[in-house]
């Protein structure tokens, strides 16, 4: 990492709380009543932070790589900091048990529809490509539904792998999907 990018890092940490550790969160849903979902997640996600989360306003969005006739989703971001023995891995298993406590099935069919979807954009400065998670998540920085969200929260954010903060990314972004404030 750059000495530009630690310092983002280090500015964004400190606008919102000394010492904090910042895991971005994306969540999205296509299936049953979203908006109402997102918002009981919110409340889920509460429980897995030491500080009052930050949260985005809700989004709608046009279905990417998804099979045809996928309804759009509603999307938004969360901005936590991890308990004090939270790992990428023991995050990543509770976001997968609140998918499932929210009726998500095992995938069919690659970005089908789903009823909740929770990817961790970045964990602090970790980088990791294992076969349970990829850190920072893949495609986030070409996604006009994590970049629009994750604006509202953190826009300043320089990420891991990355020179630009989320707001330019965003801004440079040509995107093909629709994306509208709720």
């Amino acid at each position: 990492m750059g000495q530009w990018q630690r310092a983002g890092a280090l500015q964004h940490a400190r606008r919102i709380g000394l010492g904090m550790m910042s895991v971005y969160i994306s969540l999205g849903s296509n299936l049953g009543d979203s908006v109402f979902t997102l918002e009981r997640a919110f409340v889920e996600l509460q429980k897995l932070s030491v500080r009052p989360i930050q949260k985005s306003s809700l989004w709608r969005s046009t279905p990417v790589d998804c099979p045809p006739g996928s309804p759009d989703f509603v999307n938004a971001a969360a901005s936590l900091e991890p308990l004090q023995e939270e790992t990428p891995e023991s995050l990543i298993i509770k976001l997968q048990a609140l998918e499932d406590k929210f009726g998500r099935i095992p995938k069919e069919v690659l970005n089908e529809p789903r009823p909740l979807d929770l990817d961790i954009i970045a964990f602090g400065e970790e980088i990791r490509e294992t076969t349970q998670l990829t850190l920072p998540h893949p495609r986030w920085d070409q996604r006009q539904f994590v970049l629009g969200p994750l604006s509202e929260i953190a826009p300043e954010a320089i990420l891991p792998g990355q020179t630009m903060p989320v707001i330019q990314l965003l801004l440079g972004l040509d995107a093909k999907e629709d994306l509208a404030r709720l």
